[in-house]
């Protein structure tokens, strides 16, 4: 029997696709901006405290896996499928486009066509800006089984699971600063926002359960005092550099928002689910294709930059606001199409629905939705 679907997935897809595509997109406000104006000083503001948007994909990625996993054994068979499922719909895209992107960096001439820095490049993920990410999440795929195993054997290790999280991203932090153990974006250095995925995966429904408790509103204010400080500490210890603080201190206050900020997002968005559930169709139409938007946004970004500049003064702020639309609309138009037109869309954007919803979801109506099991 197929088990309750976690509504608040899509929402949460949604809103962390949005704030990737806002990162990038702002990004330009460094380059364009007087620093220590106004201006900057917002545009910094904006485009740190978005940048929750890495816990909660990686929280998302443990939490749907934890939410079906947990009470299964996974044997050779299972863990067959698994490997096969992960190698078809993540691997290969990343590939795909790690190979796109080493491509368009020739043309551009960003990089020069050498062999074995492109295959290193692609092996570290760092064949562009967007791709490291990928890279972590495929070692958190590869590893999930043996997290999965001790969560399964050890009832401590599963009841406080966000807490070795952050336990484990902190001391890695130090004996990879000492040793230098691991020379590329290790998945221990963001253990925080996955295990607290696992554990809410693992508890959903207790954790469903308080959702109107009013701890959500003391949740939802701690995640914005620590997001201002770890912005704040950001601006005035690498930005434009006014105080001198040893590098963890910033590490851990950013961790902390990274979780807090994730947890009080899950909170907020099972609100959204259970105030407004008709929505829910249309969302999850869009946010189907978030690991697309992931891996497309940055070329169609440098496109959209060719036509729609952004210069200083006011018309700065008209220049973002329409290049953030028009990102977000063009990719959701060429990930749709392809979806719709071309029979292998998965190898490109991951695992998709058989049949493309209809565009945007607006022919779909509420009388139609059903709630059906998590699907992973």
């Amino acid at each position: 029997m197929d088990r309750e679907r976690i509504e608040s997935i899509y929402f949460l897809r949604l809103f962390a696709m949005m704030m990737v595509v806002l990162v990038h997109v702002t990004a330009a406000f460094n380059s364009v901006l007087p620093k220590g104006s106004d201006a900057f000083t917002a545009y910094h503001f904006i485009n740190r405290i978005i940048r929750v948007e890495a816990g909660i994909f990686l929280m998302l990625t443990a939490m749907v896996f934890f939410y079906k996993y947990i009470e299964q054994k996974m044997d050779g068979a299972e863990l067959k499928v698994y490997y096969k499922k992960r190698a078809m719909y993540i691997v290969m895209p990343y590939l795909v486009w790690a190979l796109f992107y080493e491509a368009f960096s020739i043309y551009t001439g960003a990089v020069s066509l050498n062999f074995n820095e492109i295959g290193l490049r692609i092996l570290q993920g760092q064949s562009f800006y967007q791709l490291h990410f990928i890279f972590l999440i495929v070692q958190f795929y590869l590893f999930f089984p043996i997290i999965l195993f001790i969560a399964q054997k050890f009832s401590f290790f599963k009841k406080h699971m966000w807490l070795f999280g952050i336990g484990i991203e902190i001391a890695y932090y130090f004996l990879n600063r000492e040793l230098q153990l691991i020379p590329f974006n290790a998945f221990l250095s963001s253990m925080g926002p996955y295990l607290l995925g696992a554990w809410i995966g693992t508890y959903y429904n207790e954790q469903k359960g308080k959702i109107f408790n009013k701890s959500t509103m003391t949740w939802a204010s701690l995640a914005v005092v620590s997001g201002i400080s770890t912005v704040y500490l950001h601006y005035h210890l690498y930005t434009i550099p006014s105080m001198q603080l040893p590098g963890w201190v910033y590490l851990i206050v950013n961790i902390l928002y990274i979780i807090i900020g994730s947890y009080a997002m899950f909170r907020l968005t099972e609100i959204i689910c259970n105030k407004w559930p008709g929505i829910i169709p249309y969302v999850q139409n869009v946010a189907i294709y978030s690991f697309g938007f992931y891996l497309l946004h940055p070329f169609i970004l440098r496109v959209v930059a060719q036509f729609i500049p952004v210069p200083g003064g006011y018309w700065f702020h008209v220049g973002i606001l329409l290049r953030f639309v028009s990102t977000l609309a063009l990719c959701y138009l060429t990930i749709w199409l392809t979806h719709r037109y071309f029979p292998l869309s998965g190898l490109l954007f991951g695992k998709l629905p058989k049949k493309t919803p209809a565009f945007l979801g607006i022919k779909h109506r509420e009388k139609n939705y059903k709630k059906t099991g998590t699907s992973v």
